[in-house]
């Protein structure tokens, strides 16, 4: 039994040894997996970024009446347009017109006692030489004049203080803009210096969006350009773009403004302003936006697509790509941010290079593989879309 059981043994390691033989060599005979790639080629990308921000107004008035009194009309309709010197109220202007005609006829009275105390002095003038007036009624005639047309001056300057109040009855539009809701009625008692304002008027063409950038992309942006690896466009650090809260693209382009010159210690970020056209008022004061500021020009810029970027278990990005010999090999990168669909690549790919972009299952570290060009691989927007949230 003993022999009987070597000799099968014996068949068994036999048999399985040219099993082994004939599954390598049909593992060597099997034709290469076959992977999709890309030729990386260095072009132009537009950098930007994707912030919050909030509209506010051009600017804003806040009407209050400069004379007390009763309002007797409203003349404009809530939340409609308006434009600057455009009546919106009229307090009752009985009272100044009373109080302007009576320094109007002040004024006349003055004016009448002016010329008679002048007629006056000219004549004691005349008389003092021959001794037919004394000096000292002269000089009092000459005084009399003097304090006469002081009176003028003053009943002058009393017309002109009557008439501005009686003007200041018409309550009109300091700005042009949106005029908000009315806090006051006709008939409402109003009085000058007032806390609370008959209406507010906001300027909404242009409007303002005030966003804010991060302190250190900033300084990480201006070594860049010092450096040379980003180069300006016709106007690109000043084209702002807004994302509307429904996700819709606005259709107006905003223009930068200016930036801070000082960082908020308490979030570490600084306000960046930009000017947008509102023509069609959908922009409102308080509406919350996505501002697309277009921040400078990569010209050899690396684009990975997404799809052909992955994650080792420590979480760096990772690419696949076809070496010379025609073998996988696997390669840790850098990315810098998202443009469009593609990682902008900042570190460990090169032009010229292969990279794998579908076919990933079949294939591992040191496999020769067949490549075939992906015929959609690297399809992306125009450099200079909208950026997705950047990542690092």
């Amino acid at each position: 039994m003993s022999r009987n059981a070597g000799k099968l043994a014996l068949v068994l390691m036999l048999g399985t040894a040219l099993a082994g033989c004939k599954t390598e060599q049909t593992a060597q005979n099997a034709p290469a997996p076959e992977v999709g790639v890309i030729v990386l080629k260095p072009e132009s990308a537009a950098l930007t970024s994707e912030l919050p921000g909030r509209l506010t107004p051009y600017m804003v008035s806040d009407v209050r009446p400069q004379v007390g009194g009763i309002i007797q009309k409203r003349l404009f309709e809530e939340g409609s347009m308006v434009k600057k010197g455009q009546l919106l109220y009229q307090i009752d202007p009985a009272p100044y017109q009373a109080a302007y005609d009576q320094a109007v006829a002040n004024l006349a009275r003055a004016e009448a006692t002016l010329k008679s105390t002048a007629n006056r002095a000219g004549r004691y003038a005349e008389l003092v030489k021959i001794n037919a007036v004394s000096k000292q009624d002269a000089e009092d005639a000459l005084a009399a004049r003097d304090q006469a047309a002081a009176e003028v001056a003053a009943a002058k300057a009393a017309v002109q203080n009557a008439r501005i109040n009686l003007d200041y009855t018409r309550v009109e539009a300091p700005i042009s803009g949106r005029i908000g809701r009315s806090t006051f009625t006709p008939g409402a008692l109003v009085t000058a210096g007032q806390a609370e304002a008959l209406a507010t008027i906001q300027t909404l063409d242009p409007i303002y969006v005030d966003v804010t950038q991060s302190s250190t992309e900033m300084l990480q942006l201006r070594e860049a350009f010092a450096q040379g690896s980003l180069k300006d466009g016709k106007d690109a650090t000043a084209n702002v773009d807004l994302i509307l809260p429904n996700g819709a693209r606005y259709g107006h382009r905003g223009t930068l403004k200016f930036s801070e010159v000082s960082v908020d210690p308490s979030s570490g970020t600084v306000v960046i302003r930009a000017l947008v056209p509102n023509p069609d008022g959908t922009l409102l004061p308080g509406m919350y936006v996505k501002a697309v500021l277009t921040e400078g020009v990569d010209p050899n810029a690396i684009l990975a697509p997404q799809e052909a970027i992955s994650r080792d278990e420590k979480g760096n990005p990772v690419a696949m790509l076809v070496g010379k010999d025609g073998k996988v090999e696997r390669r840790v990168v850098k990315t810098s941010r998202v443009i469009g669909n593609r990682w902008l690549i900042t570190g460990g790919l090169a032009p010229g290079e292969r990279l794998i972009v579908d076919g990933f299952q079949k294939i591992r570290p040191g496999v020769p593989v067949k490549t075939v060009a992906a015929a959609q691989a690297g399809a992306a927007p125009q450099a200079g879309s909208a950026p997705q949230a950047a990542s690092r």
